[in-house]
């Protein structure tokens, strides 16, 4: 770590490898578009390269930090103008062969959520991250990143429910 917070980009290279995957499954559930996941992934490594120095903790705390650089750069991308502007042909798929039933409506009830709190959801239960790093992603308590998660799991529940009603 010490030779990538040096300047070496070969170093930052391998440290940073390992948690592209997660990043960019965070960011294309955050932002519900590949190609914007995609971008807030390379803009949040950009960031990260330049900030690695502020880093506090060993390497450990390396992947809660990148994760919360990601979310901060999704949240920017939501906040910014042209991402409510804009307006996307919507392609048809079939539900069954894409999702499947079942997780086409987890996956539809997940983005009527709003992104902040679709975000500890999908921290916990899809990168399956401990309470602990939930909590340190979020900038808040193991408490209250368990009390998040659990609002966001029971209106997207009550949301589910509405929907088999119908």
């Amino acid at each position: 770590m010490l030779s990538a917070a040096a300047g070496d980009a070969n170093s930052f290279a391998s440290l940073i490898d390992p948690l592209l995957d997660p990043a960019y499954r965070l960011a294309a559930v955050m932002l519900a578009d590949r190609g914007a996941a995609e971008d807030a992934v390379q803009e949040a490594s950009i960031k990260a390269w330049r900030k690695l120095r502020q880093l506090r903790g060993d390497l450990g705390s390396l992947r809660s930090w990148f994760l919360s650089i990601v979310a901060n750069e999704c949240r920017m991308t939501r906040r910014q103008r042209w991402w409510g502007v804009l307006k996307m042909a919507e392609v048809e798929t079939d539900r069954d062969t894409e999702f499947g039933a079942g997780s086409y409506d987890l996956h539809q009830a997940l983005l009527k959520l709003s992104p902040e709190e679709r975000l500890p959801l999908v921290l916990h239960f899809y990168l399956d991250l401990p309470l602990e790093e939930v909590a340190r992603i979020l900038h808040v308590s193991p408490s209250a990143a368990k009390s998040r998660i659990y609002r966001a799991a029971r209106r997207m529940r009550s949301d589910l429910t509405q929907e088999e009603v119908f």
